[in-house]
C-alpha cells in the first residue's frame, strides 16, 4: 500500500480523487470507444443539456478487498442493468451493460492501491454517472452525452459502533405517482436536500416520506430503502412504483428466503409501524442501517429492537450480506466479480 498516503484507520465517507477515472462519449448516435484519464475534471459547454434540463443519472457499488487478498465488486451487473432503467427513462442513450462492467474493471484494477485494507471494513465506492454534453436551449433531449465513473476509498458505515437512528415523517414529498421515483437520477436527490436538512436542523437523523397521492404509505428516505420485521419474524418491504429499487434491499430479501423467512414486498401503512419489531434502511453505504424511532408530528413510534443495538433479524441479514461482500460467506452464483 506504499503507492497512497492515506489514512486508512480514519476514512469517512467523502470524496477523495484517486489516479485513474473511466470517461466515454455519445456523439453522432453512437458510442465512442471508453478509457483511463486521469482528469478528474469535466469541461462541458454552457448551455449542456446536464445545466438546463437535468438529464442526469448515476449509480454507487463498492470494490472490496476480500480476506483472501481477492479484489471483488458485488453485483455490478445489477447496477448496470438498473442505469440502463434510468438513462431510457430521460431520453438518454443507455450505457451497454458490456461497457458499463468494463469500465468498472478498469477503474478498480487502475486504482487497487486505493482499496482500503480488509482489516478495515472499508471499500473503493465507485460512482458511474451518465449526462448530458451537447448544447439545448429549447426543452428537449440533447443529442451528446458523457460517461463517467470514478471512485473514492470510504471506510466503513459502522467504524464506531451500531447505533440505531432516529427519523421524522416529512411533510414533504420525494416523487410524484408515475413520476421518477423508481430512477436513479439526480433530480430525485436535489428535492430530497432541503428536507434532509431541515430534519437535521430538527434534530432527526432522516425523513419518512410517505406516498404523495394519499400520504398514507410508507416509501422510502432520501437515499435508502426500508425493511421491517414483524412479532413473528416476516420481512416486509414497501410496495411502490416510485421507490427505488434497490440492490441491497433486493439481495437481502433473497437471502432472508433462502435462510427459511417468510417475505412480503407490499404496501406498507403508516399506522402499522407500531406492530414491527424492527425497522431498517438498506442500501450501498451501510447495507442495513438500523431505525430506533420514528416521530410522527410528535407522536415517537419506537420499535422494540430499541436504541442501543441492531435488531436479531436484521443483525443475522446483515452480517451474511457484509460477509459475501468481504468472502467470509459464501456468495450465491453471480453476486461477486473478481478483478484480475
Amino acid at each position: 500500500m506504499a503507492k497512497v498516503n492515506v489514512d486508512w484507520e480514519n476514512l469517512g465517507f467523502s470524496y477523495q480523487p484517486i489516479s485513474q477515472r473511466y470517461v466515454a462519449n455519445f456523439k453522432e448516435g453512437k458510442w465512442e470507444k471508453g478509457g483511463l484519464t486521469d482528469d478528474a475534471n469535466v469541461v462541458i459547454n454552457e448551455c449542456a443539456g446536464i445545466l438546463q434540463y437535468c438529464q442526469e443519472v448515476f449509480e454507487g457499488l463498492k470494490a472490496y478487498k476480500q480476506k483472501d487478498g481477492k479484489v471483488v465488486t458485488f453485483r455490478p451487473d445489477m447496477n448496470a442493468k438498473r442505469m440502463i432503467d434510468s438513462a431510457k427513462r430521460l431520453e438518454m442513450p443507455p450505457v451497454p451493460e458490456e461497457m458499463f462492467l468494463e469500465a468498472v474493471d478498469e477503474v478498480v484494477r487502475a486504482n487497487v492501491d486505493w482499496i482500503p485494507p480488509y482489516e478495515t471494513g472499508g471499500a473503493l465506492y465507485l460512482r458511474p454517472y451518465l449526462f448530458a454534453t451537447g448544447p439545448v436551449i429549447g426543452v428537449k433531449p440533447a443529442d451528446a452525452y458523457q460517461f463517467r465513473l470514478f471512485g473514492t476509498p470510504v471506510g466503513s458505515y459502522f467504524k464506531n459502533g451500531v447505533k440505531p437512528i432516529t427519523i421524522c415523517v416529512s411533510d414533504y414529498d420525494r416523487a410524484a405517482p408515475h413520476g421518477t421515483g423508481n430512477i436513479k437520477a439526480g433530480l430525485n436527490y436535489a428535492m430530497s436536500l432541503y428536507p434532509y436538512i431541515l430534519a437535521h436542523q430538527n434534530g432527526f437523523d432522516e425523513n419518512m416520506y410517505l406516498d404523495s397521492a394519499t400520504r398514507t404509505y410508507v416509501e422510502e428516505t432520501g437515499g435508502a430503502n426500508f425493511l421491517f420485521v414483524t412479532k413473528d419474524h416476516t420481512i416486509v418491504t414497501p410496495k411502490s412504483d416510485s421507490i427505488l429499487p434497490s440492490i441491497t434491499r433486493r439481495s437481502l430479501v433473497k437471502l432472508a428466503e433462502d435462510m427459511g423467512y417468510k417475505v412480503e414486498t407490499r404496501p406498507v401503512k403508516l399506522t402499522e409501524l407500531e406492530e414491527f419489531e424492527e425497522c431498517g434502511l438498506c442500501g450501498t453505504a451501510a447495507v442495513i442501517c438500523p431505525v430506533g424511532k420514528v416521530v410522527d408530528h410528535g407522536k415517537e413510534i419506537c420499535f422494540p429492537s430499541g436504541m442501543d443495538e441492531m435488531g436479531p433479524v436484521l443483525t443475522k441479514l446483515y452480517n451474511t450480506l457484509r460477509g459475501i461482500q468481504m468472502g467470509t460467506v459464501e456468495a450465491p452464483e453471480g453476486w461477486i466479480r473478481e478483478i484480475k
